[in-house]
């Protein structure tokens, strides 16, 4: 089935339309998907242009099942902005008639969204979003977080650098929500596998310098330097970090590192470095495939948040023609009580915290002599079940799971 896509006159407005036939159950005669994300700055490159082509896939993919439903997307910028994010999210709700919202990088927005949905009783997917706030203390049966959270990548990435000897450890932290987060768990798993942490230091996002920032995780002596940031703030401290000269005492550890992070640096600037991931593009033959589909449009690998984006949003539109209504309550039920099987996640549940229950990975960053073609920057070390890494129901301040 043919979908065509039109530009709205609202700058950022996308519409896909399948069909002129529609459910006589579904508002407005109309599915409307809406995705706030850094189209931008810092986290562009993880999400952004790409998250949005990969909803567009996601959207052509669902077309089927829908057998003529009419969709529309909405997207914009929150420009690292939570009242920018929350005041879109509300205005789309209550003006557009939105009936589902993804949340793209930055966990501050995505609190903020996540907060609108509730009170609309709308459904809301986190999937670039890796505050555990979102699923443990300001959980709601409207929320989903869908690809990661720092948890997650905290026990990952900690609990084998730490095996490998780094066990003392310094924060370079970015002065936000995320950051806040991940230095939080990520400094919990050290602990708690016998390591130490000697301090931290936090950088505003987007830092135009981070000599000083880098100078004081210097003067700390520690063996690792743990790197609470993402995107350009990643690239920028790894960056400083060789030109200081850092990494002759330290070992650099980044519990959250995509292939656009990789691309940016080089091979010989990142290798040996371990990460972790919700999915890898090279892992198996379904996510080459699609991989394969959004090169052909992006011209680069998807990072993970890109393949969540997709995931989330079929995930929803085959709840929605499973129902046969975009009644937030009936597909919200649905989606809890399906498992997604998909090129994304195998056999992953939603717990009652809103969490998506699915495989971690630890990843390595390979030489320039183990790459053997382009975008080819990680090896697999170990596949970490999800109840392995997430927060357990004991740990879990989510009223909803008790």
């Amino acid at each position: 089935m043919n979908t065509q896509f039109a530009k709205y006159a609202s700058g950022c407005l996308v519409g896909l339309s399948v069909s002129a036939l529609a459910y006589a159950d579904i508002s407005d005669q109309t599915v409307k998907v809406g995705f706030i994300t850094d189209m931008s700055s810092v986290y562009a490159d993880v999400d952004g242009q790409g998250g949005v082509e990969a909803i567009k896939m996601a959207i052509e993919d669902a077309a089927p099942s829908l057998k003529g439903i009419k969709v529309e997307l909405l997207t914009a910028d929150h420009q690292h902005k939570a009242d920018i994010a929350s005041a879109k999210a509300r205005e789309w709700f209550d003006v557009q008639g939105l009936d589902v919202l993804i949340g793209g990088t930055n966990s501050a927005t995505n609190l903020a969204m996540a907060k609108v949905a509730a009170d609309k009783k709308k459904p809301f997917i986190a999937v670039g979003g890796g505050t555990t706030r979102l699923s443990n203390e300001d959980c709601s049966p409207y929320v989903m977080q869908y690809a990661y959270d720092t948890a997650a990548v905290a026990k990952t990435v900690a609990n084998a650098v730490v095996e490998l000897g780094g066990k003392t450890w310094y924060f370079l932290t970015a002065d936000y929500a995320y950051g806040a987060s991940l230095e939080k768990e990520t400094g919990d798993a050290v602990i708690a596998g016998g390591g130490e942490v000697l301090g931290s230091v936090r950088h505003p996002i987007s830092a135009a310098d981070f000599s000083s920032f880098l100078l004081q995780a210097q003067s700390s002596n520690a063996d690792v330097l743990g790197l609470a940031n993402a995107g350009a703030d990643l690239i920028a401290s790894i960056k400083g970090a060789r030109e200081f000269g850092l990494t002759d005492q330290m070992n650099l550890a980044a519990p959250l590192m995509f292939e656009t992070d990789i691309h940016a640096l080089g091979l010989p600037v990142t290798q040996g470095m371990y990460t972790s991931s919700a999915w890898y593009w090279d892992m198996d033959e379904d996510s080459r495939a699609w991989a394969k589909r959004f090169y052909d449009v992006m011209d680069r690998q998807p990072t993970f948040v890109q393949a969540g984006d997709y995931s989330a949003v079929r995930s929803y539109l085959e709840a929605v023609a499973a129902v046969g209504t975009d009644d937030a309550d009936a597909v919200i039920e649905y989606m809890r009580s399906t498992p997604v099987n998909d090129m994304f996640a195998k056999n992953a549940h939603v717990r009652p915290d809103g969490r998506l229950v699915k495989d971690m990975y630890l990843l390595q960053v390979k030489t320039p002599e183990e790459s053997q073609y382009p975008w080819d920057y990680f090896k697999v070390v170990k596949t970490l079940p999800g109840e392995d890494v997430l927060i357990t129901k004991e740990n879990s301040t989510c009223q909803y799971w008790k």
